[in-house]
């Protein structure tokens, strides 16, 4: 007995539905390739550069003081960079101390103070550049500087 002969014999009838669900099947598919091709990438909520972080938050702010926070960000962009960079970079010094082999405690230890040491040198420049801004801001800006959140959804009420 061959395998053609155990099979059921399928009815004019069957074949119809089998080649409609095999069609339906086949454009689910086509529907689902086309839509992953024509969707656009999402956009990435948070970017750890501090220019584009700071740019978002002006997009926020009345236009005047806007203008006031670009401005102050401009003037000190060397500073800031330069510490930034090192930061960043002191962060991936803590990353290379994990991947070495033999792992030394102390690598470690030390790499972290100084990432430590970059992260306030950052945080210094970065806050000094908000401190110098604040006081020619109106005061609508400052509030809104104070309320402003990168998620929305997670705003808080005001008491």
């Amino acid at each position: 007995m061959t395998i053609a002969q155990a099979a059921p014999v399928m009815t004019r009838g069957g074949t119809r539905w089998l080649l409609l669900g095999s069609l339906a099947l086949n454009l689910f598919f086509i529907g689902v390739a086309v839509a992953m091709a024509v969707r656009a990438p999402a956009k990435p909520r948070w970017d750890p550069n501090v220019f584009v972080r700071v740019e978002r938050i002006a997009e926020t702010l009345p236009p005047a003081d806007a203008d006031i926070v670009r401005e102050a960000m401009q003037a000190n962009h060397d500073a800031i960079d330069r510490t930034q960079t090192a930061y960043y970079a002191a962060r991936e010094d803590i990353h290379e101390t994990l991947r070495q082999d033999p792992f030394k405690a102390a690598d470690m230890r030390a790499a972290m103070a100084k990432m430590r040491a970059a992260r306030q040198a950052y945080d210094e420049v970065v806050q000094s550049v908000f401190a110098d801004a604040a006081p020619k801001m109106s005061s609508a800006g400052r509030h809104a500087l104070a309320d402003w959140r990168n998620n929305k959804s997670s705003k808080r009420s005001r008491p």
